[in-house]
């Protein structure tokens, strides 16, 4: 599924998957061992336009997922290991940009989950009932799409995230 890579841009492999998978974690750890950028697109967002629950507030969701389709596009273009947020899926613009792309889904288990926002600030987690039952909602609905995009599916509920660093690495080197 991935184009051939041009001389003059790194690598690039695409992680996605639900909030609390690990994808900053393994995302940083993939990009030192291919030696390439860590491109978060969520915080190129943020320093662009401000907080994300703010954009949403003032311009809606449908504004925030073509500011994120940009932010992907760009961050591709560029290469490295790109981090998306966990909705970028939902966007049919962006499921179209990562079809030219190495895909990584990060799946994770609820129990796994539980533990990782325990005292996190997760605002699409707060203030709307149990956090674990409004994460796996969320990742119900978004299954789907994430497993569409994906070139390569790894749980991130029990192993190390080195481990799945150096896998994720090794895959990604295979695909040349």
């Amino acid at each position: 599924m991935s184009s051939p890579e041009r001389a003059d841009r790194p690598l690039t492999v695409v992680l996605v998957g639900p909030m609390a998978a690990g994808k900053t974690s393994v995302g940083r750890k993939v990009a030192r061992l291919l030696e390439v950028p860590f491109i978060d697109t969520d915080k190129r967002i943020v320093a662009a336009h401000g907080p994300i629950p703010q954009i949403f507030a003032e311009h809606g969701e449908t504004r925030f997922r073509e500011l994120e389709r940009e932010a992907v596009a760009t961050a591709v273009a560029e290469g490295g290991v790109v981090s998306l947020g966990g909705g970028a899926v939902t966007d049919a613009g962006t499921r179209a940009l990562l079809a030219q792309h190495p895909v990584v889904f990060l799946t994770v288990g609820e129990a796994a989950v539980a533990r990782r926002i325990s005292g996190a600030g997760r605002p699409l987690l707060e203030g709307q009932g149990d956090p674990i039952d409004r994460w796996r909602t969320l990742f119900a609905e978004r299954r789907g799409w994430y497993e569409e995009v994906a070139d390569l599916t790894i749980d991130t509920s029990r192993r190390p995230m080195r481990t799945l660093a150096e896998e994720i690495a090794a895959w990604r080197k295979e695909q040349q």
